[in-house]
């Protein structure tokens, strides 16, 4: 094994790897399920079992135990919107991706769970909303963003703050989000993948440059 091959975790860091995986996935069904203010250290206790002190030992607050379950949520949909965006192609058919693969993602029930805990509790509790944001929708927003940086150095959009641009197209597709929330009927596979064109449609007729039609390869999203 060389000095860059990964090691495999020893036995105590394994150990201490699977509790901490187990906290967070009571943690995860207990918000979830009960809400943020119904969720206590103490109540995920009688679930886990131990003592106080260890739980502590790997999350010194509630907060930062419901930012590890929204890290967990997210995981697999920031890696894939990091993939999907570093992949080169057309600017077209890599934004008609990210909205198709965030619209489905939305719609997974731990996802609709996530946002409506967000939305119910974050006027009592004001961490839960910047919480969500750090480590969920500032990521993905983020990671918008940093491509569309790209295309605007690249000459291929128009300079209208890359952030906003990306708020703009995130904007666009959350829309089914809020239908979910509000209980009314939302797209199937087909009406997505149209809805995804058309956003994208609207998106870049409001700031592709001529030049946009070339294949857009960014280079410095994973620095």
């Amino acid at each position: 094994m060389t000095e860059t091959d990964p090691r495999p975790p020893g036995r105590r860091e394994a150990r201490k790897q699977n509790r901490r995986d187990a906290i967070v996935a009571a943690a995860r069904r207990s918000f979830l399920e009960d809400g943020y203010a119904a969720t206590s250290m103490s109540g995920l206790l009688k679930t886990l079992g131990g003592s106080k002190a260890t739980l502590w030992s790997y999350f010194r607050s509630k907060e930062e135990l419901f930012g590890a379950v929204i890290a967990d949520v997210t995981a697999a949909f920031r890696r894939q919107v990091q993939d999907e965006l570093l992949a080169p192609g057309e600017i077209e058919v890599t934004l008609v991706n990210f909205c198709r693969s965030f619209m489905n993602k939305t719609a997974h029930p731990d996802a609709v769970a996530a946002w409506r805990l967000v939305v119910a509790e974050s006027g009592r509790f004001p961490e839960v909303g910047r919480i969500f944001y750090q480590q969920a929708a500032g990521h993905i927003e983020g990671a918008l963003a940093a491509y569309i940086g790209e295309l605007i150095d690249a000459g291929r959009l128009r300079d209208e703050g890359a952030t906003d641009m990306a708020r703009v197209l995130i904007g666009m597709t959350a829309a089914q989000q809020n239908r979910r929330l509000w209980g009314v009927a939302t797209a199937g596979a087909e009406e997505i993948d149209l809805l995804a064109r058309r956003f994208v449609g609207y998106f870049l007729r409001l700031f592709a440059l001529p030049s946009s039609t070339t294949p857009a390869t960014p280079t410095s999203l994973s620095g």
